[in-house]
């Protein structure tokens, strides 16, 4: 099985990006997040011609995520409350979590929230929502399924995974802060399936489109797949394919596909 995770950030901008490259590498899930579009306008039958179930849940112009499974899946649920009720308070508000099952293993597609700069707002609700997908992952364990937990973290948990690390402690996305309450999330039982089968420094999945980011490698890793233990076991491969950035107009992220 192969399950890759790809911000396309406006799925109908990136629509035939995204056509073209299932058409080559036809994977058997494909967890998308900021689609940025709502559910009703969302560009199905281009999809479904290629033989994928759509799973989806959207907003106008911000945040989204989905589902594309050859496969239906089961167990499909949008958002924290399904799982952990009146905890996930207005969570959800902003769609960035959907889930569902395929072969005994449970899918988990998130988009983290930025948290826009450091002691702001947003970098206070980021916190929280970690703290609140932390007892929804503690969930989803008591049923006894593995679960591939992946999408768009906004958060490079080791300064090998930014190009620079010269004064990361103080930047979005890499604050000691944000990467502690990752690491309490993954304490769970969960492990980076990239770096299961590569250990240096130099590979990302997401290069700001300004100061020519892509072009010169200024590029953070925050696109992941984390993995409960078996499934982290039978994990054979974990890559960036990062051509569809060099594509004319492409989305700022690469996807990353996790093999079993």
């Amino acid at each position: 099985m192969r399950i890759a995770t790809w911000n396309v950030n406006s799925i109908r901008t990136r629509q035939q990006i995204v056509i073209d490259w299932l058409q080559q590498h036809r994977v058997d899930v494909l967890c998308l997040q900021e689609t940025k579009v709502q559910d009703h306008q969302f560009p199905r039958s281009p999809f479904e011609e290629l033989g994928y179930n759509l799973y989806i849940s959207g907003q106008k112009s911000y945040n989204g995520v989905a589902i594309f499974s050859l496969k239906p899946l089961t167990e499909v649920h949008c958002g924290f409350h399904p799982i952990v009720g009146d905890l996930a308070a207005d969570f959800d508000e902003q769609k960035r979590v959907i889930s569902g099952v395929i072969d005994d293993v449970r899918i988990v597609n998130l988009y983290v929230p930025n948290g826009s700069a450091i002691a702001s707002d947003k970098y206070e609700y980021k916190l929280n929502w970690l703290t609140v997908l932390q007892e929804y992952l503690q969930t989803l364990q008591s049923k006894q399924l593995e679960i591939c937990v992946c999408g768009d973290f906004n958060i490079a948990l080791e300064d090998k995974d930014i190009y620079t690390s010269k004064g990361r402690e103080k930047h979005i996305m890499s604050s000691p802060t944000e990467r502690k309450a990752l690491r309490q999330v993954l304490e769970l039982g969960f492990q980076d399936a990239f770096r299961k089968f590569t250990s240096e420094e130099g590979h990302y999945s997401w290069w700001d489109y300004r100061a020519a980011g892509f072009s010169r490698n200024r590029g953070w890793r925050i696109d992941h797949h984390y993995l409960t233990s078996e499934l982290y076991q039978q994990a054979t491969k974990c890559w960036i394919d990062i051509e569809p950035r060099k594509l004319e107009k492409p989305s700022d992220h690469a996807p990353v596909i996790v093999e079993f």
